[in-house]
């Protein structure tokens, strides 16, 4: 069986790739698995370079097929922020990085409270080729946090087609309907093809693909 990398120590990260990449015949692992711990600059000008850096550097770690991402929250009412600066958007945890960011948003209607949730994944053979896909979600910021399932920004983040918020919908339809769901959805027939077979995912599938 084919192993993949999947390059994050995120706990809530970890889980939801676990469920999400649960369909792939492949054997997951992540860096704890095999002992590494790498400190990768996530100093990119946009989520592509991030994904790309921390791909790179575990594939070339570890000699494995490698899945990285990086993700954000962008907020139209502060001109995209936090973006890629959504993990460090405040010190602390993730309470004190949603408190921050309601506390940017007050006084802000309703109306002006549109975001969405973006996530970008990289695959990086050891051979030097990359695919990427891409998942964006759009909801609005709640005036409070509501809901007690996910991790993040999910307990703030309002889905008006489900009536509430991430942090209230089930892990089963967070898969389904997420940034991250919707990036590893588009992957996964990639990764089938590159995993399995790599001639033919090279053959069929191109370099740097973008997948949307």
């Amino acid at each position: 069986m084919a192993k993949l990398l999947a390059a994050t120590t995120n706990v809530g990260k970890m889980r939801e790739l676990r469920n999400l990449l649960a369909p792939l015949d492949a054997e997951l692992v992540f860096p704890p698995d095999l002992g590494l711990w790498l400190d990768v600059c996530e100093d990119g000008a946009t989520y592509l370079e991030n994904a790309k850096k921390k791909a790179s550097a575990y594939a070339q770690a570890s000699g494995l097929p490698t899945l990285a991402d990086d993700s954000g929250l962008e907020v139209d009412a502060l001109d995209g922020a936090p973006g890629l600066h959504s993990a460090r958007y405040a010190h602390g945890d993730d309470t004190d990085r949603v408190a921050a960011l309601l506390a940017q948003l007050c006084g802000v209607a309703w109306q002006q409270r549109t975001a969405r949730f973006r996530c970008v994944t990289v695959i990086q053979m050891p051979t030097g080729e990359q695919y990427t896909a891409e998942g964006v979600v759009e909801g609005l910021i709640t005036y409070e946090p509501r809901g007690q399932n996910g991790f993040g920004y999910d307990p703030v983040f309002y889905l008006p087609e489900y009536a509430c918020t991430v942090a209230g919908i089930s892990e089963d339809l967070k898969n389904q309907i997420s940034h991250r769901g919707r990036a590893i959805q588009a992957a996964l027939p990639i990764l089938r093809q590159v995993l399995v077979d790599p001639a033919a995912g090279e053959a069929s599938c191109g370099r740097d693909v973008l997948m949307v």
